[in-house]
Formats: structure tokens, sequence, C-alpha cells
């Protein structure tokens, strides 16, 4: 058996924060502890923002991290669709068919590099990283203050584009790789080693 070896580093440590709270919040779903998990998702809002600026900062990313990342921000954006779905709902109603297909090509890009590479997605594009700061600053604004329409469909939207570039770039990739800068790197990339 294969023992994985997580550095415990400050961003780790958020990251791993955040992946064991993952059942805590979901519970307070189920439960209807409204005021409980709009603390702790925004706690996890965060810390989501700080990892990422602690590890590029102190020079303090690597592989194991960007992964733990990534599956950190999955747990994360699954606890805000189902803080939306127990608290929200009614505001969604009306958007059922954008939020629909919004959920399932998020589900896709993180289904796909599964299946073809048995690994988990860490591309961390330029385009998933600015849908992710819109998301967050989103599901904030959300949880605390109401529902936006005009916030909604720059979310929307600003997602939909991330996940599609993450799809397009697993279909396009022979292997896995981690901390992709987005679509047109990796194009320009096997164009680049097409050239005799």
């Amino acid at each position: 058996m294969k023992v994985i070896n997580v550095p415990l580093n400050v961003p780790n440590i958020l990251s791993l924060y955040r992946l064991f709270s993952f059942p805590f919040i979901m519970i307070f779903v189920l439960i209807g502890e409204k005021n409980l998990f709009v603390f702790f998702i925004c706690l996890n809002l965060v810390t989501d923002l700080a990892d990422g600026w602690i590890a590029r900062r102190f020079n303090q990313v690597t592989e194991i991290g960007a992964t733990l990342d990534s599956l950190a921000d999955t747990g994360l954006y699954f606890q805000a669709l189902a803080g939306i779905f127990a608290f929200k709902w009614m505001d969604f109603l009306p958007h059922i068919i954008s939020f629909s297909i919004f959920i399932g090509l998020f589900i896709l890009a993180d289904i796909l590099p599964l299946i073809k590479f048995r690994k988990y997605n860490s591309y961390h594009t330029f385009g998933a990283k600015i849908g992710g700061y819109i998301k967050g600053a989103f599901f904030f604004v959300l949880f605390i203050f109401g529902f936006y329409h005009w916030f909604y469909y720059i979310m929307v939207i600003t997602g939909m584009i991330a996940f599609t570039e993450s799809i397009l770039i697993t279909i396009i990739l022979k292997e896995s790789q981690t901390d992709v800068k987005g679509l047109y790197w990796v194009l320009k990339g096997m164009k680049g080693k097409t050239k005799p």
C-alpha cells in the first residue's frame, strides 16, 4: 500500500481543514442549521483564498498541495450547492435551466479526468481561478446578503466557461498535468511538439 506524504505547511493544513470539515458542514445542511452552515462555509471560502495566496507568496506550491486544494474546492462547491438546495432553492427555481447546465458542466469537468487519467483534476487554469473567485464571492454574498440576479448570471457564465475549458483540456491532453495555464497554452504546446 502506497503511503502519501503530505507536507504539513500552512496551505496544505488549510486544504486539509476544508476536507475534514466537509461532513460536519453537510450535517448542518441536513439538520437545517442555517446559521452554523453559513458561518462555516464562509470560513471555508476565506481559507480557500488564503491557502492559494500563502502557497504562491511563500513558495509552498506542491503537486500534492494542488490536488488537495482542488479536492477541497470541489467539496466546497458541493457544500454550497447543498446549501442552495436546502436554504435558497426558491431563489434559484426560476433559473433552473441555466443552473442545471452549470451543475452538469461542473460534474463533468470533475469526473472526466478521473475516467481518463484515474487522477483528480488540478489544472488551476487562469479561467478556473477567476471563475473560482467569482463563485466564492457569489456564494458569500448569497448566504450573507441574498440573491442578486446580475451576480448570479456573472457567476454562471464565468463558471460555464471555466468548466468547458477544463473539459476540453482533459479531452486534448494525452496524460494528466497539474497547474495548466489554460486551453490556449495546451494547444500552443501541442503545436510546438508537432513542428518538424
